[in-house]
């Protein structure tokens, strides 16, 4: 089991950058896939990012492609999400999850067995 804290959420104008942070516990962080998901008000959970166990493949969501970064450190059993230009649109409540199947599909909030309490995130216009 993992437990999983997001930070780095909070306040920006639009066209600026904002860091989350994904602290996992336990020692197994490395045999997690992790992902990114974000839900806004009325709207459904959806997809941001995607990393594999290594860290080696990354996986995007379309709308936030060249503008968002996920990374990991298994040794600091960490995950990140770089969020630079944002958009008003960005605007969420932003969940790290973690995935222990073989071969999850990243981009499907159901492939991930545990999820953090959510960081909120909100771009001015």
């Amino acid at each position: 089991q993992v437990q999983l804290v997001e930070s780095g959420g909070g306040l920006v104008q639009a066209g600026g950058s904002l860091r989350l942070s994904c602290a996992a516990s336990g020692r197994t962080f490395s045999t997690y896939a992790m992902g990114w998901f974000r839900q806004s008000p009325g709207k459904e959970r959806e997809f941001v990012a995607a990393i594999d166990r290594s860290g080696f493949r990354q996986y995007y969501a379309d709308s936030v492609k060249g503008r968002f970064t996920i990374s990991r450190d298994n040794a600091k059993n960490t995950m990140y999400l770089q969020m630079n230009s944002l958009k008003a649109e960005d605007t969420a409540v932003y969940f790290c999850a973690a995935a222990r199947g073989l071969y999850p599909i990243l981009t499907v909030s159901t492939s991930y067995e545990y999820w953090g309490q959510g960081t909120q995130v909100t771009v001015s216009a």
